[in-house]
């Protein structure tokens, strides 16, 4: 189906049926088509036709500002924007659990709305962010994403690329960050986990000591 929009032809996407109300991106409740590429970002190399897919207003806004090459490449944008937009909603899965807020004993204090609302506020955040959209589909055929970045998951968590889930447990935990990408670089990504609470102990060390700790490092 073609439709005519700001000079450009879109195909529309084709949606399975059981996702006919949400958004491509993130999951949430469709209230927009999102049309790439669009005349407000020029795009001379784009790997597949204009296309339309249907989005939430705010992943609407955060891809409509994405100057890039693809729609796949638009995606990782949504994906980061959306995890900066619940930077602080996504640290409470890394400092609490579900019980522990629910035994704070906040109740009647000034964080009893924290104690209400924290857990609830995560599972949004961790869903739009880990959420995986469907194949697009025009015509019959799936459209290759060929210049996708490969995303990388941990802790139950889907992660744009793995630099996105680096910068976001530096932020979360104040690490150092060459510091981390060498453990990291040691021990190889499959050990993720280890790498942070390696850097966690290193925590205001010296680059002396940093040095020291990554010859102490196996490969």
């Amino acid at each position: 189906m073609l439709l005519k929009l700001m000079n450009v032809d879109y195909c529309l996407t084709e949606t399975p049926f059981e996702y006919r109300h949400f958004c491509w991106f993130c999951g949430e409740p469709k209230h927009l088509l999102f049309g790439f590429p669009h005349n407000h970002w020029l795009v001379f190399n784009c790997s597949h036709i204009p296309i339309q897919i249907p989005s939430c207003k705010e992943c609407y806004q955060f891809a409509y500002s994405a100057k890039v090459d693809s729609i796949w490449q638009v995606h990782v944008h949504v994906k980061q924007q959306l995890m900066k937009h619940y930077h602080k909603d996504l640290a409470i899965g890394l400092n609490w659990t579900k019980e522990e807020l629910e035994n704070s004993g906040f109740e009647g204090g000034t964080f009893e709305g924290f104690q209400r609302s924290a857990w609830f506020m995560y599972e949004v955040a961790k869903g739009r962010v880990s959420y995986k959209p469907w194949p697009l589909i025009v015509n019959g055929v799936t459209l290759e994403h060929i210049d996708e970045k490969e995303t990388f998951y941990f802790d139950g968590m889907r992660y744009p690329t793995i630099d996105d889930a680096i910068n976001h447990y530096v932020k979360i935990f104040d690490l150092n960050l060459n510091f981390f990408k060498q453990v990291l670089a040691k021990v190889g990504d499959a050990k993720f986990s280890q790498a942070i609470r390696y850097s966690r102990i290193y925590i205001g060390a010296t680059p002396q000591e940093q040095r020291a700790a990554l010859v102490d490092i196996l490969y």
